[in-house]
């Protein structure tokens, strides 16, 4: 059960941009409008490349004294930093790896829009820190950022418990929401692809960013034509990047997985031209059985 529970993310941690520039200087590099960062409400964001190709995606929080907080993949977070650090030139912005400092936390399902409501983003400043919404989907709860010394103390103080790690990334993958490089390849996704138009994560009246002409472009001219989808997995659990095929002809690749108890659960990138024929999709001897979630717009080919 994920009710009433916290998850602390050990793989997530926090960047802190602060200084006079700092909004502006990531306003024309980020997919989403940082002027919606406010003490009470956070943001999804993606970093890509001038092709449009996926970077970092990450959350934006507001702190103390206006410093925004990054909370990103903390294996790569060197890379995140290094990659902002190009595009400073001379803008008034620190950008410092804050990730001993603060503790990422998940607060599945209704645990966390218990506490917080169910508004998208819904962020409050909780015992230093701050409390949000995942602006991704209420459906997933809430995240908390919030310093080391105390976390646990703070998360408990709202009638939470430890819960296992394993629930909500079953969570996760049943509700069809990527994590990261876990599920997009980076300097090859595209973010259409991976559901980050109707997750909240591009802003298309913000102007320009990195990598926007493409995104633009891939939207308005109807250009996607696979998704990452989440799947039921019938057998063993494949390894990422192993092919999905129909028929014998490979029709898509397998992303991150996790078992469930009844089998497993993952996600799948697969091209929208063959879902209509229902199956069975396989990878490695496994069964694969594809979903569209409900958040999802995008149409079939039928």
């Amino acid at each position: 059960m994920t009710e009433q529970t916290y998850v602390v993310l050990e793989d997530r941690g926090v960047l802190a941009l602060a200084g006079d520039n700092a909004r502006t200087f990531l306003q024309g590099l980020i997919s989403n409008d940082i002027n919606k960062v406010t003490p009470t409400q956070a943001i999804h964001a993606a970093l890509l490349t001038p092709q449009g190709k996926y970077l970092h995606d990450f959350f934006i929080v507001e702190g103390a004294e206006g410093t925004l907080l990054l909370d990103g993949d903390r294996a790569r977070l060197d890379d995140l930093a290094k990659r902002l650090k190009l595009y400073k030139l001379r803008a008034k912005v620190t950008i410092e790896d804050q990730s001993e400092q603060w503790r990422v936390a998940a607060l599945p399902g209704g645990a966390g829009t218990g506490v917080l409501g169910s508004d998208a983003g819904a962020a409050q400043a909780k015992d230093g820190g701050v409390l949000f919404v995942d602006p991704r989907l209420t459906a997933l709860g809430a995240r908390a950022i919030l310093p080391t010394d105390g976390a646990e103390a703070t998360l408990s103080g709202l009638g939470l418990r430890a819960g296992d790690r394993a629930s909500y990334d079953v969570l996760r993958l049943s509700l069809g929401v990527p994590d990261g490089s876990r599920d997009l390849i980076v300097d090859k996704s595209i973010l259409l692809e991976s559901g980050f138009d109707e997750l909240n994560g591009i802003d298309w009246k913000k102007g320009c960013y990195m990598g926007q002409e493409l995104t633009a472009r891939t939207k308005y001219r109807g250009l996607v034509r696979k998704r990452l989808l989440p799947v039921e997995i019938e057998g063993t659990l494949p390894e990422r990047g192993t092919p999905v095929t129909l028929d014998g002809k490979e029709v898509g690749e397998v992303r991150s997985t996790i078992a469930d108890g009844t089998g497993g659960r993952g996600l799948a990138m697969i091209r929208l031209e063959h879902l209509d024929a229902g199956g069975p999709f396989e990878a490695a001897g496994a069964r694969i059985t594809p979903h569209k979630p409900d958040w999802a717009e995008f149409q079939t080919e039928s």
